[in-house]
């Protein structure tokens, strides 16, 4: 099975950093990769926070239709919850005409505790992921039907049936480029996800992240298998999305001396998802190297150290391999998108990990 490469990005930067110039850098990496033959590029979507500052993952990506010839653009995910289902529906179908259909769409119930605080869904927990499943029905029931339109949904209760005028198309839904609707993906996090359940049952495109230790990997699969046969549908791996911080370098030596910084971009990052998951999430397994290590050992740099996948790039390849042989076949590596705190170190672990690791790693399962 030929195994693509597409990339994931939150993204994810210092607050410090200009913001213009960041919307730039994160910009220019999705050129690149189109230049490199990735094959997708997900974005993700955030309000309140100066560290994940793209709030329109499908304004950002319109940006770029004109600047790529054939990379397929994900929105990394469309939090469904904190928006009416029409308006998702609007502006999804318009951006797939915008870019000919190379859309793939991502949705999720939203983790941001920020944006949950400020859309006031902290306390609906068990609730969001419903509010996705009625979301998502809301808008493929909009995009196939023509008004009038009732929903008298558990969160969202509609009409649009007084002001249709068939002459002039008023009160029709825009619909999108691919018919009867782009792919939908939903993002996986945490271990024997249900939304993987609902991604099998459902015909979804599973997308595991890279902010959690791989050993939960194997789980998405399974769940995801499970919600395929409880709906007669055969589980194909090759529509598996796995997402995985990747640093190629000339050597290992070069690779471990950027790793050593605690002020780097990556550290930065990994800071950041120690803290969500011991703080906030109250989940510090989820990032533990060690399941039986106490808590107060874990650090920022042990954090990182299991979670990247990084060296040369026959070190690289040798660490895919592993994660394969753990989690079982996947389609598509996401590579995750960094800071580029240090621009030419990361463009060019990107050209070695689509030249030179990429085709190794297919051929080792062709």
């Amino acid at each position: 099975m030929t195994i693509k490469l597409g990339m994931f990005t939150m993204p994810f930067h210092h607050p410090a950093r200009d913001y213009t110039t960041i919307l730039e850098e994160d910009q220019d990496a999705i050129v690149l990769a189109d230049q490199l033959g990735f094959s997708e590029a997900f974005v993700g979507e955030h309000f309140s926070s100066w560290s994940e500052r793209i709030t329109s993952p499908l304004m950002f990506l319109a940006s770029l239709a004109a600047r790529t010839t054939q990379i397929t653009f994900g929105t990394g995910v469309i939090n469904l919850p904190q928006f009416h289902p029409a308006t998702v529906a609007a502006h999804a179908a318009m951006f797939d005409h915008l870019v000919r259909g190379r859309f793939i769409m991502g949705i999720g119930p939203g983790g941001l505790a920020s944006d949950l605080e400020m859309f006031d869904l902290g306390q609906a927990a068990d609730a969001r992921p419903k509010m996705v499943l009625e979301s998502i029905d809301t808008i493929l029931k909009l995009w196939r039907e023509d008004p009038p339109y009732r929903v008298d949904g558990t969160f969202w209760k509609f009409s649009l049936e007084k002001h249709v005028y068939p002459e002039f198309k008023v009160g029709w839904v825009p619909r999108p480029y691919q018919q009867p609707h782009p792919p939908i993906a939903i993002s996986l996090l945490t271990p024997n996800s249900h939304s993987a359940k609902t991604a099998g049952e459902r015909g979804f495109i599973p997308v595991s992240g890279n902010f959690f230790h791989r050993r939960y990997l194997r789980g998405h699969w399974e769940k995801y298998v499970e919600g395929c046969e409880a709906a007669g549908r055969r589980p194909d791996p090759s529509i598996w999305r796995v997402s995985r911080s990747v640093l190629v370098t000339e050597s290992d030596a070069e690779a471990e001396d950027y790793l050593a910084d605690p002020e780097n971009g990556l550290s930065f990052y990994y800071k950041f998802f120690l803290f969500s998951f011991s703080q906030l999430r109250k989940a510090l397994f989820m990032v533990k190297p060690d399941l039986e290590a106490p808590d107060e050992s874990i650090s920022v740099d042990t954090v990182k150290r299991g979670m990247i996948i990084a060296g040369s790039p026959a070190r690289v390849l040798e660490q895919l391999v592993a994660l394969r042989e753990e989690t079982g076949p996947f389609g598509t590596l996401l590579m995750a998108g960094h800071d580029w705190d240090q621009p030419k170190l990361w463009r060019r672990s990107m050209v070695l990990l689509a030249r030179d690791v990429m085709p190794a790693f297919t051929r080792v399962y062709s």
